[in-house]
């Protein structure tokens, strides 16, 4: 396994700083530039040196200088050796696991039409690898990918660009799954609990697996609920469906007593010894594992694995869930008087006070220095609280939508739009926008994988506390840091403390996140201001040609947050 060591780096030369960190298929980079150097520069320009393919290349970007590029297509991109990056954290999100790279960053000056480099800084840095230690990560690219998706596979849908587009989608993610099955050998067993199970590639991996002589159980979400017109809603008809169609009835068993069985893990048991689990957030469907974004955490540590075991135990019962249940799952995992480094399991539905979820609250206020957090479905008065703190510490949220229900919209809106105001703050909501073919089959796979479902982009559930320091915390699962996934639904969530490695990779993830949400968000307001209601009329956002586009990254009441994510992200110097 590579040293921690190279997996972080922050290098400083000619009054230019940059922080590197390295997740395995993200390389981020905070930047910043000396008082002295900003007069007349007109941004970065970024090379690549990758070391295993021996490949040099300049950073692209899709912002031009209007006098030298005045009609760049929609979805073009240009170097920035002659567009330079004008911001101070800038990612690439093409790095692959395990490859040594030199990122070698130029400050850029003149005219557009004679731009010069005077000043660079060059930092050396290792990806991390797919297979760590104790905990293995795989995120899918999904619908975070739209423009790259529409450049790459000639705008086409995934089914008409044929089994590579599904592939680079899913960037390991199903291959972990079934992988995972797949290394179950005679003897051993296999215990799932998967809300969603019907995406037929890994449904035929655990029939193979038990052809082999593996005893597999898969227990399924088959909880009948329908809707004010008596029509089946939720997965457990198309996972009956989908069992039988694959002939695996016998080794599928439904969890029909649950309000909602949102689990999605694997238990791998050696003789009757559990070693290892697969978890995280990825239904097995078209749309968990290529469109909205997903991921699966491996941990290797038996007394991780026994305890998801003995969760398991008690899923397979199909009890009720009454107070007797849910102090079962409370026993599994006390809230600890001391917070020590290690993994730690959590099991819903609990106790009705809400415990774990004050105590993920308190996680969530105990940043030193910065915080992120993904919401899918609105967000809890209890993290609005810790948002609403005006301080020095950052803190970034990721929203599929602002509010939590019809019932409260008005409410939760508001709150969350005096968050966003706090210049310490950034919430970026995700924009249902039809961009390009990609936008489209997404929004056909919501309607056909997805029917009764509100998720389009973001489907993680995970929090990150100081990621960049010496304790970083990283807590993931299935559950939506909601009261119900509290008190309610079968859930699950993992607690990390004190590994950096792990909190790279989400961190590096969290930020290509980011980055497409912006995106989004700067295309709904640029038709919005000009009162257009089709992406097809995008006009080009150009470069600017004074050293003004600073300013907001150097103003401290900055109400976009540009001021806390460059101190945060490069660290200080000069102002």
């Amino acid at each position: 396994m590579l040293t921690p060591n190279l997996m972080r780096k922050r290098k400083q030369a000619k009054g230019i700083t940059i922080n590197a960190i390295a997740g395995t298929y993200v390389v981020f980079l905070g930047l910043n530039i000396e008082a002295a150097a900003r007069k007349g520069f007109r941004g970065f320009a970024i090379q690549r040196q990758d070391h295993a393919e021996d490949e040099l290349t300049w950073a692209r970007g899709m912002k031009t200088f209007e006098a030298t590029e005045p009609t760049p297509e929609q979805g073009e991109t240009f170097s920035t050796l002659k567009h330079p990056w004008q911001g101070f954290q800038w990612a690439d999100y093409s790095a692959k696991p395990g490859h040594r790279y030199t990122y070698t960053v130029h400050a850029m000056y003149g005219k557009p039409e004679a731009l010069e480099s005077r000043r660079q800084a060059a930092v050396e840095i290792t990806t991390e690898s797919e297979l760590g230690g104790v905990h293995s990560v795989f995120f899918n690219r999904g619908a975070v990918a739209t423009q790259e998706y529409a450049r790459r596979f000639l705008n086409k849908p995934p089914e008409k660009a044929g089994p590579g587009a599904y592939e680079w989608l899913s960037r390991g993610l199903a291959e972990s799954i079934i992988a995972f099955v797949d290394e179950a050998k005679k003897g051993d067993s296999l215990h799932a609990a998967i809300y969603e199970f019907q995406w037929s590639e890994v449904l035929e991996a655990f029939k193979r697996a038990n052809s082999r002589g593996v005893k597999v159980t898969v227990i399924f979400d088959d909880v009948e609920n329908y809707d004010k017109e008596k029509k089946p809603t939720g997965p457990w008809t198309p996972n009956r469906t989908q069992i039988k169609a694959m002939g695996i009835g016998k080794i599928c068993s439904g969890r029909a007593n649950a309000k909602l069985m949102h689990n999605k893990f694997i238990v791998h048991s050696k003789g009757k010894k559990p070693v290892r689990v697969l978890t995280g957030s990825t239904n097995i469907t078209l749309n968990g594992i290529y469109g909205h974004s997903n991921l699966a955490h491996i941990v290797e540590d038996p007394n991780i694995a026994i305890g998801f075991k003995a969760y398991w135990d008690r899923l397979k019962k199909d009890l009720k869930i009454d107070n007797a249940y849910r102090d079962e799952n409370v026993e599994a995992f006390m809230i600890p008087a001391k917070f020590a480094r290690g993994t730690y399991a959590i099991f819903s539905p609990r106790r009705t006070n809400l415990d774990v979820l004050d105590w993920y609250a308190q996680i969530a206020g105990s940043a030193g220095d910065a915080l992120f957090m993904t919401f899918a479905f609105g967000m809890h008065e209890k993290f609005k609280n810790v948002y609403r703190q005006q301080d020095e510490i950052l803190r970034m949220a990721l929203m599929e939508k602002t509010f939590a229900s019809g019932t409260v919209k008005d409410r939760d809106e508001k709150d969350i739009r005096a968050i966003r105001k706090l210049p310490n703050v950034v919430v970026a909501v995700g924009n249902r926008i039809v961009t390009n073919a990609f936008d489209r089959w997404l929004d056909e796979m919501r309607s056909v994988d997805g029917k009764g479902k509100h998720v389009y982009w973001i489907h993680t559930k995970y929090m990150i506390v100081d990621p960049l320091g010496k304790d970083p915390i990283v807590v993931s699962g299935s559950a939506n840091f909601s009261k119900a996934s509290t008190d309610t639904n079968d859930e699950n969530m993992l607690v990390i403390k004190g590994d950096k490695r792990i909190a790279d990779i989400y961190f590096g993830e969290y930020m290509r996140l980011y980055t497409h949400y912006a995106f989004r968000e700067a295309v709904q307001r640029a038709l919005e201001r000009e009162k257009a209601g089709n992406p097809s009329d995008w006009r080009p956002q150009f470069l600017e040609t004074s050293d003004d586009w600073m300013r907001p990254y150097f103003t401290k009441s900055d109400p976009s947050a540009r001021y806390s994510r460059r101190i945060y992200f490069a660290g200080p110097m000069s102002t």
